[in-house]
């Protein structure tokens, strides 16, 4: 054993139980109990190693050995690869689907776990090599509560009001509060989406966010969260009971129509604001040069 032992099964230790801390299975089922899991688990323990072991490779003036982290970083972008590839997939048979910017969300929040992990095990080795056990205990801690941080990113709650808003027909159109969702000609349909149908409006705080909820890829999200938390009514081959939303060109708030198999208002209004607001669907627009100086 040599001086670095400690400190490197610390570092692999740390790591690993920071990527558990990060991996939890909620109501989207993913990843999947148990061999997703496993996977994401077994990857986190390989990060950890790396970032434990970059330490004393870099202490030891071993600064080739550190570029196994470029190596590294390779191998988890195809872990991206792999979460998208595998999402696709698994996508096309959804009766929501989740579509595709949720789904590059998804991928890059579990290749970035992985980098976070290296940080973890990096910091949790050079504290104790550095200083002694008890720094790297509260370092680790800290690093566990960045990562909390990190993880947790804005939600629909945040940036709209949700209100409750009921269905009707005008003809055969069908519209939430004033907003029109599609066209339904046959009676028998008609019935059945005002028995089974749910209607609310999203209305945006700020400029911004009417950009955001504007994206496809958000809408697509609210109603993929939505039918998987509380069931959806319709099959295959039923495109007059789709789920929708559509929006209002004039004052950006758009009108959800949902087709939950579990009709309770409070309970739809929580999980739509529970959906997370998808990176690659933020948009700033009020930070453009441009429209600053048009405002001013």
């Amino acid at each position: 054993m040599t001086e670095y032992t400690y400190p490197i099964i610390f570092g692999v230790v740390i790591g690993t139980i920071a990527r558990l801390l990060m991996l939890r299975t909620d109501y989207r089922q993913y990843p999947t109990y148990l061999h997703g899991k496993l996977i994401h688990v077994s990857l986190g323990f390989i990060a950890a190693s790396l970032g434990a072991v970059a330490v004393p490779a870099i202490m030891e003036l071993e600064f080739t050995a550190v570029t196994f982290l470029t190596v590294a970083a390779t191998q988890f972008r195809e872990v991206r690869n792999m979460e998208r590839n595998t999402l696709t997939e698994v996508d096309e048979f959804e009766l929501v689907p989740r579509g595709n910017t949720y789904i590059e969300g998804i991928a890059i929040s579990f290749e970035s776990r992985n980098y976070i992990v290296i940080f973890t095990a990096f910091i949790g080795t050079l504290f104790y090599i550095v200083w002694n056990v008890w720094f790297a205990i509260a370092g680790t801690i800290i690093c566990f509560l960045l990562s909390k941080v990190l993880q947790s990113g804005s939600t629909l709650k945040d940036i709209v009001d949700i209100e409750h808003s009921e269905l009707t027909f005008e003809g055969a159109g069908l519209y939430v509060d004033n907003i029109y969702i599609m066209n339904i000609g046959l009676p028998e349909r008609q019935e059945e989406i005002l028995r089974y149908g749910m209607g609310f409006i999203l209305k945006p705080k700020d400029m911004n966010t009417i950009t955001t909820i504007a994206n496809l890829g958000q809408r697509q999200a609210i109603l993929h969260d939505v039918s998987v938390s509380l069931g959806v009514f319709r099959d295959s081959g039923t495109p007059a009971l789709t789920p929708l939303i559509k929006r209002d060109l004039d004052d950006g708030r758009i009108g959800v129509f949902i087709l939950p198999q579990v009709r309770e208002v409070e309970k739809a209004r929580k999980i739509i604001g529970a959906v997370p607001v998808l990176e690659n669907a933020i948009r700033m627009p009020s930070k453009s040069r441009t429209h600053n100086k048009e405002v001013n």
